[in-house]
């Protein structure tokens, strides 16, 4: 599971940051791309990048500002130009049916996979027998939403190491005991499920807040998450100011990730007023939660599933 930023600005595309929007790499068995939020130019950043509008699963907006919803037109016909079949579901506050069907009618588009809109209340937002998601609302000047994504518990690996030491060449033996049953060999040696699956792991938490003053709603939401992505547009001295237009300072979005107890929090929605040094906004924000990174177009961030450790990487070497 990766995070793939597009956007780290907030209000206006900026050289250095376009506006919103954000990758979400599923497992590599799912095969599947989501994407949160999607701001003007989003579908350029996209062409800088490995996605595929082919891969995309899930399209989730946390609220319908441009900055966050711009470019969703352009991803849904873009998708279809390029004769994408799969189907594609869109998830967002109350309106966002309004909007896409407003602009593909007086656009005349035609898309050539199914389209579904589901627009959300808090609560149960998704579930298959892989992931779960669930949604709140947050306090913005307009519905703006938060949406956790929880992997479900991850089976124990198989001890094939150990089997091979005691002369057990793989196959349907190892499938039974993977499935947790004790199996007895033709030699008569019974060989115990629980001896050779290790414990299962525990699934991932990724939290993606959209726009929003500090809210308990979002430390709930937040609760033990391995990642949360959290806005940081203003910095401390700017505090009114942030609360005037429904913002956080990274000061802010620092504690809403020490007291939800989060793992790593990531800084994004950066205002152009530190288009030329954001340093600032995280050093505030790790004097309160170390475990602090701020965000940049094109940057990775990565779960190791084994360990539960995070790790991040360069923005893509082709940026500006």
């Amino acid at each position: 599971m990766e995070l793939l930023f597009l956007g780290t600005g907030a209000g206006l595309p900026m050289k250095r940051r376009n506006v919103a929007g954000m990758v979400l790499r599923m497992p590599a068995e799912r095969r599947a791309d989501w994407l949160f939020d999607c701001g003007e130019g989003t579908q350029h950043q996209l062409l800088r990048t490995s996605v595929s509008l082919h891969r995309l699963e899930h399209v989730f907006i946390t609220h319908l500002h441009g900055d966050h919803l711009y470019g969703l037109p352009g991803i849904l016909t873009s998708r279809s130009a390029q004769g994408a079949t799969s189907s594609l579901r869109v998830f967002g506050p109350p309106g966002l049916r309004t909007y896409i069907q407003s602009v593909l009618s007086a656009s005349c588009a035609h898309l050539t996979y199914p389209l579904h809109i589901q627009e959300v209340q808090p609560g149960a937002v998704f579930a298959d027998d892989q992931i779960t998601v669930t949604c709140d609302q947050l306090d913005h000047t307009v519905p703006s939403y938060g949406y956790r994504v929880t992997e479900r518990d991850l089976p124990g690996k198989l001890d094939r190491v150990r089997l091979q030491q005691q002369g057990i060449p793989p196959g349907p033996v190892y499938g039974r005991l993977k499935r947790g049953e004790d199996v007895t060999l033709a030699d008569g040696r019974t060989l115990h499920a629980n001896d050779y699956v290790f414990a299962s792991r525990k699934g991932r938490t990724v939290v993606v807040l959209g726009d929003t003053r500090p809210t308990s709603r979002a430390i709930n939401l937040a609760r033990g998450a391995n990642v949360l992505v959290h806005e940081a547009t203003f910095a401390s001295e700017h505090q009114q100011l942030a609360h005037r237009y429904g913002h956080s300072t990274a000061v802010e979005a620092a504690r809403t990730a020490a007291e939800a107890g989060v793992d790593i929090l990531v800084l994004t929605h950066i205002s152009a007023r530190y288009a030329d040094d954001a340093s600032r906004l995280l050093s505030e924000a790790q004097s309160i939660h170390p475990r602090t990174y701020l965000a940049e177009d094109f940057w990775n961030l990565s779960v190791d599933v084994r360990s539960g450790s995070v790790e991040s990487s360069p923005p893509h070497p082709g940026r500006e």
